[in-house]
């Protein structure tokens, strides 16, 4: 067995090959909870679930190990966003404290998920500390961007900070948008899709995001105006220049693919009625050369 089979877990960026990824299948039972979690409106059970099915063929297809979560979340159909309770670093994973308390049932399905798939768990984060894993985004190896958000506070961070001695974890303010009721993630307004190249949302992205991609040689791709809503900037890295992408953002699309990037669509239409995209429906475990 060489050393990349045998390695779970890993990888401290968004970019590299995705040798293995967690992946949470719908709960047909919560999706009467629609409402109550926010999303856009009642979603088809069963097209849901073929949707889930389709993307967690995409992805096999591309040649990455599927690990499908089992532990019982009940009455909770963001359980699906399976990015967010969890953080992988190179020493293992940190299992967040989600910021919107109707996901915090979430924690321990995905530290018994990731036990499970021979992750350790190097860490819980406890109250006062929330974090979700949509507003943290690994610039590099070495360097980590911090969303403060709604969903993710300054206790959370700090926590990050103690946690991760040997990471440079970089606080970025996003700015209220549409308000509390409404997730915006750091990761609503970036997508890294090589170490050299990022999809980007000017308008909502914090100043300091772009200084930082200019800072570091960092190209991006801007998302249109009309293609934010329809989760232009969310884009799954499957390898340097590799992604897939939620069907519907043409322009988007294509300026992708003038930039030399490869790009899969899946058809997203159920799953994204939750306001997540193919970041959120994963949780990379290892990505490495």
């Amino acid at each position: 067995m060489n050393e990349v089979s045998a390695q779970l877990f890993g990888g401290q960026t968004m970019a590299a090959r995705l040798r293995r990824v967690l992946v949470r299948p719908p709960d047909p039972g919560s999706l009467a909870h629609w409402s109550q979690f926010g999303w856009r409106a009642a979603p088809d059970p069963g097209r849901l679930v073929a949707e889930h099915e389709q993307f967690c063929n995409t992805l096999t297809e591309f040649g990455a190990e599927v690990v499908v979560g089992r532990s019982p979340v009940d009455a909770d159909p963001d359980a699906i966003y399976v990015h967010d309770p969890s953080l992988i670093s190179d020493e293992g994973a940190i299992v967040l404290r989600p910021g919107k308390e109707l996901r915090r049932d979430e924690a321990p399905a995905a530290a018994a998920d990731l036990h499970a798939a021979g992750v350790p768990i190097i860490a819980s984060l406890d109250e006062p500390a929330c974090a979700e894993g949509g507003d943290i985004v690994w610039l590099d190896e070495e360097r980590l961007l911090v969303g403060r958000s709604y969903r993710t506070n300054g206790a959370g961070i700090e926590a990050l900070k103690q946690l991760l001695p040997g990471v440079d974890v970089v606080a970025l303010d996003l700015p209220h948008f549409r308000g509390a009721g409404s997730v915006l993630h750091l990761m609503s307004v970036i997508s890294m899709l090589d170490r050299d190249l990022a999809l980007v949302y000017p308008p909502l992205a914090p100043v300091r995001l772009l200084e930082l991609l200019s800072e570091h040689g960092i190209d991006a791709i801007e998302v249109p105006d009309d293609e934010f809503d329809t989760l232009g900037p969310n884009v799954l890295a499957l390898a340097p220049r590799v992604a897939v992408a939620v069907e519907g953002n043409p322009r988007t699309r294509r300026r992708m693919e003038h930039a030399g990037v490869d790009v899969t669509l899946y058809a997203g239409a159920e799953l994204s009625k939750g306001e997540g995209g193919p970041t959120c429906l994963t949780r990379p475990l290892l990505r490495s050369p």
